[in-house]
């Protein structure tokens, strides 16, 4: 039996995120009994740990419980390397944080097993011909670089576009009412309304200052909606070979990469071609249960 220990709001509307998506999907297809506490894990179960709930404490837990951490993004706290070292293994959601977490605390690879996210197959979002309708996926915070996407809207008046933002707004207020002017805000979206919502646009814009994979990345590119996000953490590997990348944080560069999408048409052609091949690569949440069943097996 498979325990997993989660935060204990994954599934609030309000408050959607990949992680929480990725902690349902492999509950759901694990069939894990589910704890927001190691305290009521039964004595000497193997227990998935969602790496937001971890802490130093952990440690006192490895002794009574077989602990593996998923690590949806490293904590980057003191203590962090010492508890990844002690428990049995690590659960990566991309090839990216599994190098990183190598790297930095000394892990042995052969601990450290990469799980991606999957995406659900997803109806072909058929684009305008303008392309002129953008969207931003993502909690309106300054990590998601609304700021930087706002910034680089505003150089763009004298082309015809407009741009949605779906994602929670509570986060932090003051930004939200910042880039309003700039970027039509939604809050979060229904999965049903969501998918619509990519029905409807031309490109996702993902200004994010960091991403462990971006799950938008892939959600976007299962509908064939091109991308352009920062080159950062994960973000490549998602693309998988699609999409313009920029450096984060800087909105000129961002600019510059959206005048080219809006203003040349065989570009945009050519980065919707690129869209669907990487749409038939992608691959389903079966496959992520898979891998983390088979992590959970191997480090047992």
């Amino acid at each position: 039996m498979i325990h997993l220990v989660r935060p204990a709001g994954v599934d609030d509307p309000d408050r959607p995120s990949g992680g929480n998506v990725y902690d349902r999907r492999v509950a759901d297809g694990l069939g894990a009994v589910e704890h927001v506490s190691t305290r009521t894990v039964p004595d000497g179960a193997v227990v998935l740990v969602d790496g937001l709930l971890s802490s130093p404490a952990l440690l006192d837990e490895t002794g009574r419980l077989r602990v593996v951490v998923l690590v949806h993004m490293p904590r980057r706290e003191p203590w962090e390397g010492e508890l990844l070292g002690a428990v049995a293994g690590v659960v990566a959601t991309s090839r990216w944080t599994r190098g990183w977490l190598v790297a930095t605390y000394g892990l042995d690879p052969r601990r450290v097993i990469v799980a991606e996210p999957g995406v659900d197959p997803a109806p072909l979002a058929p684009g305008s011909a303008d392309g002129s309708a953008l969207l931003c996926v993502g909690a309106v915070t300054t990590l998601k670089g609304y700021d930087v996407l706002a910034a680089a809207l505003r150089t763009l008046d004298d082309l015809a576009w407009s741009c949605r933002g779906v994602g929670a707004t509570s986060v932090e207020p003051a930004l939200a009412a910042e880039v309003g002017d700039a970027v039509r805000l939604t809050g979060p979206l229904s999965r049903a309304d969501l998918d619509a919502t990519y029905a409807e646009v031309d490109l996702l814009v993902l200004a994010s200052r960091a991403e462990t994979y971006g799950m938008v990345v892939t959600e976007a590119l299962a509908h064939g909606v091109p991308v352009v996000g920062s080159d950062v953490g994960g973000v490549r590997e998602a693309l998988g070979g699609a999409g313009v990348l920029v450096p984060p944080g800087d909105p000129e560069a961002l600019s510059r990469a959206l005048r080219h999408w809006l203003t040349d048409a065989e570009h945009r052609a050519e980065q919707r071609a690129a869209a669907r091949a990487r749409r038939t690569t992608l691959t389903g949440w079966d496959h992520t249960v898979g891998r983390v069943a088979a992590a959970l097996e191997v480090l047992r």
